[in-house]
């Protein structure tokens, strides 16, 4: 069987190499634009900030190594064109020559990728705006990181690319302003998360200016100052980081059906309408594992995955992709952040009756060196008990939480079965009850009734108006509030009514929480606890 694979980099590759190791009957041809077939995309911001020393780091395979190690044919600078689903043919053009050529196939896999989104405004042809998308454009920008030409830059776009690259020229001391038109930075967040992260950023020295567009780049050959619909802002560099867009166009008339965003629809084989034609990775548009609708998720874990099932599928093996669900993360200034599911803000707006609690915990004992707080949110459907989404925040082991919360989404698990697992334990490693069981704990306590809270989102939006705050903490922060010591309560509280309206804080929610349980059994009907503390909250509260 002849398969021509249209696309290298994480989708492409693997495709051909799996098959391969599948029957290597099959005779595999890759054809890409690209001089490399095979490079650690995500790894081009920390070669940026010489995390990663040498370019050749990040070449997984040259195209002779990738056929050595394979088998699979490869030609390079070599783009499609055209796709005759009729004759089966892809129709190609040399990109030094011009030669125009035709690969004739069996079966087909689209793997084109996608490309960086470029703003139609003036000034982006400058010297020093850079993308971030192939090896080239991270040597480049490191280059003239490392001329010393470059002071201040401007990152346009605040999702993980954009902030993955600002950590990392942060750390090559360049000042760094991050610009977003959206109303918060890191997409896939709700937003008391992004606010959180945004404070972060502006301590550790890189500033957010969101609501705020690209209107141009100035400069007299290289860049000088962005404008902006708020204020100009100086810079010697920009990079954009505004999203990307899928190589699709040469497809648009072959009659495959694309969703308005131009990714290719695909079944749970990875099959177009077409059956003899597939589509992996960036280009293709797979389905939500949580809801079952269309959903793009352009990651380089996903890519690896389509590859697989693609090729067991074209090898005749009945598989099945059970979808994505939006699993993220992204390392940013002594801050690690990542999320899977759906948002608050999403689940409301697809019908669920959502219930949130944002826990604040320990990543470890706390008497081990090195112990930090961890922020949990779990979103879960009060109708079904079934986990939703997942948001974390910390200095460790972010991704060890995240992915057990993604166990539990493609399981369609509800918070009851993922509660008192036996998860691993040892001091220097993770709490007794592991930082996810004690998530779903506060979850589960809170959809109960068993804890009274507002979560930092209602607390933004003015929910404990006419509460007096009282705080609980072992060491009192918050300026002007009533101090309760939970120590001491075993009864009524001198002064307080028993329908006063309190709002329980301390340091992380755990005192508060108890002294809510206190309170409840003595009477006070109308307590509510501060989800998240001061550690996340802030002790400036009102």
């Amino acid at each position: 069987m002849k398969v021509v694979i249209i696309g290298g980099v994480a989708a492409g590759t693997k495709t051909a190499a799996k098959l391969l190791r599948e029957d290597r009957s099959h005779q595999v041809q890759i054809i890409t634009k690209s001089k490399d077939i095979s490079y650690a995309g995500c790894g081009l911001p920390y070669y940026v900030g010489h995390v990663i020393e040498h370019r050749e780091q990040l070449i997984v395979n040259t195209p002779q190594s990738f056929t050595d190690l394979t088998g699979v044919s490869v030609t390079t600078q070599t783009e499609a064109v055209a796709i005759d689903r009729e004759k089966k043919v892809v129709m190609a053009v040399d990109a030094v020559t011009g030669e125009r050529k035709e690969y004739p196939y069996d079966k087909a896999v689209i793997a084109v990728g996608a490309r960086p989104f470029i703003p139609p405004v003036e000034g982006v042809a400058l010297k020093n705006v850079f993308t971030m998308r192939t090896p080239e454009d991270a040597v480049a920008l490191r280059e003239a990181v490392d001329s010393g030409s470059i002071k201040r830059a401007v990152i346009v776009g605040g999702g993980f690319i954009g902030l993955e690259v600002a950590e990392n020229l942060v750390s090559q001391g360049i000042r760094v302003t991050v610009i977003d038109m959206a109303e918060h930075i890191l997409p896939g967040f709700d937003s008391e998360m992004q606010e959180y992260v945004e404070n972060h950023l502006a301590e550790q020295g890189i500033m957010s200016f969101t609501n705020t567009k690209l209107e141009g780049v100035e400069g007299t050959e290289s860049v000088e100052k962005v404008l902006t619909n708020r204020r100009p802002i100086k810079a010697d560099a920009v990079i954009l980081a505004i999203g990307i867009r899928p190589n699709t166009e040469f497809i648009r008339d072959s009659g495959l059906d694309l969703m308005p965003n131009g990714t290719i629809r695909v079944s749970q084989s990875m099959q177009t309408n077409d059956p003899d034609i597939y589509a992996v990775g960036d280009c293709a548009c797979v389905t939500d594992a949580v809801t079952g609708e269309p959903l793009w998720s352009p990651m380089g874990s996903s890519a690896n995955i389509e590859g697989r099932i693609a090729a067991r599928h074209i090898a005749g093996k009945p598989v099945a992709y059970g979808g994505a669900v939006g699993t993220g993360i992204c390392k940013l200034p002594n801050l690690h952040v990542g999320r899977t599911g759906l948002t608050e803000v999403a689940a409301r707006e697809r019908g669920y009756d959502v219930v949130s609690a944002l826990t604040a915990v320990n990543d470890k004992a706390h008497y081990y060196p090195g112990a930090g707080t961890m922020f949990i949110k779990l979103i879960a459907d009060r109708a079904t008990r079934r986990l939703l989404g997942a948001q974390v925040l910390g200095t460790d082991k972010v991704d060890t939480v995240l992915d057990i919360a993604v166990t539990g989404l493609y399981g369609h698990a509800t918070v009851d079965q993922l509660a008192d697992m036996d998860l691993a334990y040892a001091p220097p490693f993770s709490t007794a009850i592991h930082p996810f069981d004690h998530a779903i704990n506060v979850l589960l306590n809170k959809m109960e009734g068993a804890l009274q809270s507002f979560t930092p989102a209602e607390y933004r939006e003015g929910n404990a108006e006419g509460y007096e705050i009282v705080d609980t903490s072992q060491n009192p922060s918050i300026e002007g509030a009533e101090y309760v010591d939970l120590t001491e309560v075993n009864g009524v509280l001198p002064g307080w009514n028993p329908d006063a309206k309190m709002l329980l804080v301390c340091t992380k929610g755990r005192r508060a929480y108890l002294l809510q349980n206190r309170l409840q059994f003595y009477g006070y009907t109308n307590t509510k606890v501060l989800e998240g503390g001061t550690a996340f909250n802030g002790a400036d509260l009102q």
